[in-house]
């Protein structure tokens, strides 16, 4: 390998995660010992990821040359279409890899009965506690009406199009998909039942995902349309039910736990969000008590396996504040009790095996 190419390798494309030297991003038009000519072709014009790309590409070149000279370019069409076929391998276009036996991916679906109990906080706040934990991570906002994750992730760019292939933004380490990048000054979404199905098909079939170790689903709240969809789209999804301690919450998330079970998911525990408020007198239970308890034993009756109550969060305005900043929690305040609590959470998460049954290892006897 030429000195050029072995400097470029160490240059990950910041989207696609790989070293620019293996996704055809580099020419080099001449080469000695002490200077290079290097062309760097970008996958778009307009890229978001451009600047960061050739500052690193300058960053090794000075230090393995005296002198060197740098031009920034675009792929030709011909050069996107061969990799979009090294990125997609021989899968077809519109091709869900989630739903593969072979595919390892654990896949978590987020789910509540009702509005303003936490649910998409907190899904952002697990997702980037297991990138921290050093695992692969996806999320998807499919809170189509409601969507708010790019805000709580601080996501400004759109993501990436290669024609019909969707490279995913990238923030604190995690994947995002969201109805938000594709609306504009916060228009509101008026889709009806075929519409939802196909934006939720295409964040799975269209999006360059690559290998991941999780997916998270951030679900709209209740038992609509989009939560059928998922449910068979992603057969062997697990679930999430956030709740809070009110009797009222507590009674709709156990539909949002039910109707997962119905389309197959297994649930994987009840986290009770608000649980109280600590006070130097004493917690206060603003929201009442018991209602996650509530939730994890009748689904564990419905679901004839034992569902436990994972986590009681307390009502918090740092989490809150976090959220608003578009810093999550476990990133802005690692000390705090309930960043110390959803990293236990994502423990608890990355702790469960996977399933092997039924699975391909792609092992062929001799």
């Amino acid at each position: 390998m030429s000195k050029a190419l072995a400097a470029l390798k160490l240059v990950i494309d910041p989207e696609l995660r790989a070293p620019i030297t293996e996704l055809g991003m580099v020419e080099i038009t001449s080469e000695t010992d002490v200077t290079a000519s290097v062309i760097v072709k970008l996958t778009i014009a307009g890229c978001p990821a451009a600047q960061k790309i050739e500052r690193d590409v300058r960053e090794v070149l000075s230090e393995s040359f005296s002198s060197y000279e740098l031009t920034m370019s675009v792929m030709t069409q011909a050069e996107r279409d061969e990799l979009k076929v090294k990125l997609r391998g021989d899968a077809p276009l519109r091709f869900n890899p989630f739903a593969q036996d072979d595919n390892f991916t654990q896949v978590i679906f987020v789910g509540s009965g009702k509005g303003g109990v936490g649910k998409s906080t907190l899904t952002t706040n697990i997702s980037v506690a297991l990138a921290e934990l050093g695992h692969k991570v996806g999320l998807i906002d499919a809170d189509i009406f409601g969507y708010s994750i790019p805000g709580q992730l601080g996501i400004s760019e759109n993501p990436t199009q290669l024609d019909d292939l969707i490279l995913p933004p990238i923030a604190f380490g995690v994947k995002v998909m969201s109805i938000g990048f594709f609306v504009t000054d916060n228009q509101p979404v008026g889709w009806r039942g075929p519409m939802l199905h196909r934006a939720i098909e295409q964040f799975l079939t269209n999006v360059y995902w690559g290998d991941l170790d999780y997916l998270l689903v951030d679900l709209p709240p209740g038992t609509g349309d989009v939560a059928i969809s998922l449910g068979q789209l992603l057969k062997k999804a697990r679930s999430l039910v956030i709740t809070t301690p009110q009797s009222a919450a507590a009674t709709v998330a156990e539909r949002s736990g039910a109707i997962g079970l119905q389309t197959g998911q297994e649930i994987l525990g009840v986290i009770e969000n608000l649980s109280y408020l600590p006070s130097d007198s004493g917690n206060q239970y603003i929201f009442g008590q018991g209602g996650g308890q509530a939730v994890a034993d009748r689904l564990s009756t419905l679901s004839g396996q034992t569902v436990e109550l994972l986590a009681q969060l307390p009502i918090s305005s740092e989490l809150r504040e976090a959220s608003d900043q578009g810093v999550p929690l476990v990133v802005s305040h690692t000390e705090h009790e309930i960043s110390i609590q959803i990293v236990e959470l994502a423990k608890q998460i990355a702790s469960i095996p996977i399933g092997l049954g039924g699975k391909s290892l792609g092992l062929k006897p001799r």
